[in-house]
């Protein structure tokens, strides 16, 4: 298998790091994002050559459109983007604030379709490439106090969708990934709260706190072995739409999508009714 050169965003931590580490450690090159550069400096020192680290916050399109632009310049051909940048956010909607939302918005959802539109031209000039985006489970499976978060990764999802039928056509293959719960700071340390109150207190809003403290169990995913296989998924031909990583996952979104699918089904005359009548 040939060497690539992966482009990676938010790889201080999380799936991020670990994609870089395995692929850095397998002689790969790897433009890795960070909002700090301290949290690299080892990558910085043990792959002088291999490892790019570039300075980004994906809430500043002209930031990410510039990083992009100067990958390319330097590198070349970069084969494989991978958008990971992104954090969770709990809370009762009318907990969250205005900020909170402007925030989480401009990160997990604009941030990647920026990254998205700024690469599409690159990949289409050297005539193919792969897209990672990376998402959730929470991409198609909702609970109460994550309503901000599942906006965020229902939207992306659509958006990704549309966009991987859009550049099939040049050679340029597009990857949801949604993965379950796993034991990464994303979870265990990075995730923010919003101000609670009372009133949400005992009530499936307020659910998640049992989830984010270790004492109650942790996550069963392994984030390891999840980029392990979020890196193979690469090799596969054409392009798999959506990869479901976890067993956990995977029962919690099948078992949603077909309540979902019943739903419909049960709709049926009431779709057809407002139909005109055949003929007229």
């Amino acid at each position: 298998m040939s060497l690539r050169t992966w482009f990676i965003t938010g790889v201080s931590s999380g799936f991020g790091r670990q994609l870089a580490d395995q692929l850095l450690v397998r002689g790969e090159r790897v433009v890795g994002t960070v909002r700090d550069l301290s949290k690299v400096s080892d990558l910085i020192e043990r792959f002088p050559e291999a490892f790019h680290a570039e300075l980004l916050d994906v809430t500043d399109v002209a930031a990410i459109r510039e990083v992009v632009e100067r990958s390319f310049a330097k590198l070349g051909r970069i084969d494989v983007i991978i958008s990971n940048a992104g954090y969770g956010l709990f809370g009762a909607a009318e907990e969250l604030s205005d900020a909170q939302v402007d925030q989480m918005v401009a990160t997990n959802l604009l941030g990647s379709i920026q990254l998205i539109r700024a690469v599409l031209p690159h990949l289409r000039a050297q005539r193919g490439g792969r897209i990672i985006q990376i998402s959730s489970y929470g991409g198609q499976v909702a609970f109460a106090g994550n309503s901000l978060y599942h906006a965020t990764k229902w939207g992306i999802e659509g958006f990704t969708e549309s966009v991987a039928q859009e550049v099939s056509s040049f050679g340029i293959g597009v990857t949801i990934v949604e993965p379950g719960g796993a034991r990464t700071e994303f979870r265990y340390g990075s995730a923010q709260v919003a101000e609670l109150t009372p009133v949400y207190d005992g009530t499936p809003a307020h659910s998640f706190l049992k989830m984010l403290d270790p004492k109650n169990g942790l996550a069963v995913g392994d984030p390891a072995r999840m980029a392990a296989r979020i890196i193979e998924s690469v090799d596969v031909e054409p392009a798999p739409l959506r990869i479901v990583l976890g067993s956990q996952a995977l029962e919690s979104t099948i078992s949603t999508l077909r309540k979902r699918i019943a739903g419909f089904e049960a709709q049926s005359a009431l779709a057809a009714s407002t139909d005109f009548p055949p003929g007229e």
